[in-house]
């Protein structure tokens, strides 16, 4: 018997999940599991009562200690926005899609609401902001894309920090996670196979040994959706035979992103070693 989300399930990891027994049937988890990027959006604006709901749904995630210290800006004016979008060139969408928020880490608010003497400048105080905002920027995306709308996170702002923190005026201990694209689809998209759970979920203890099927994984992806034809930094690296996941993301972490976001955090006050 073909249990509930075979599909889905298959969709997602290239083969069936088992799950253990029949799970309930549920719509909204069909969804996710099916869920996309979209970088391709439609003319149609997201309407006003849209956006400010998604923004009340990612502003109810769960929060460190009920501290609150995510923030969200919407880049409305038109000026703004392409400031942004020229930092990323090739991610054009940051620019065309209707809707752009930026999540933030707010570590500042604690100290600027209270008389007594709050030091949220530490390891444990950025940490905690960049939580905050990643749970609220996760669930805006769920909220956006139950709401028929697309999304896609653009991360690749911190790269730019210093730009990024002048054109958002960005104070002491403020800072950007990610920004979010939101619009109507343009197109389907496609679905992003992700690793085995026996890689990536482990019981009691954490254990290396689940790597060994990554390879498997390699294969089954570039059967759906090759990158042979994509290979980073050939005159490095050479032209691979067989070009997976594991050697492009590989090729990719060879060069660091965020250079300078360390010491932009650390010019604005935070003091990352205690």
């Amino acid at each position: 018997m073909t249990q509930p989300y075979s599909d889905e399930l298959t969709a997602r990891f290239g083969f069936d999940v088992d799950l253990g027994g029949t799970a309930e049937e549920n719509p909204w988890i069909r969804q996710v599991l099916l869920r996309r990027t979209q970088r391709r959006y439609s003319d149609r604006p997201v309407p006003e009562p849209v956006l400010r709901l998604v923004i009340a749904a990612a502003l109810s995630a769960s929060s460190k200690s009920d501290y609150q210290q995510a923030s969200v800006i919407r880049v409305d004016d038109r000026g703004q926005r392409e400031r942004l979008a020229a930092l990323v060139p090739d991610m054009p969408w940051t620019g065309t899609a209707p809707a752009f928020l930026v999540f933030l880490g707010d570590a500042r608010r604690l100290e600027r609401i209270t008389s007594h003497p709050v030091k949220n400048g530490t390891l444990e105080g950025f940490f905690n902001a960049t939580v905050d905002a990643a749970l609220a920027l996760q669930t805006a995306t769920l909220a956006a894309e139950t709401l028929g709308l697309g999304t896609c996170p653009i991360s690749v702002l911190r790269n730019h920090i210093e730009k990024v923190g002048d054109i958002l005026a960005l104070p002491d201990k403020v800072f950007p996670v990610a920004g979010l694209c939101l619009g109507y689809p343009a197109q389907q998209g496609f679905i992003s196979m992700r690793l085995p759970p026996e890689v990536t979920v482990h019981r009691d203890r954490y254990d290396d040994g689940a790597t060994a099927v990554v390879a498997h994984y390699d294969r089954r992806r570039d059967a759906r959706h090759s990158l042979k034809d994509r290979q980073k930094s050939p005159d490095i690296f050479g032209t691979a035979e067989f070009y997976g996941w594991s050697e492009d993301k590989a090729r990719q972490a060879m060069s660091a992103e965020g250079a300078g976001f360390a010491a932009w955090l650390k010019a604005r006050g935070f003091d990352l070693t205690k």
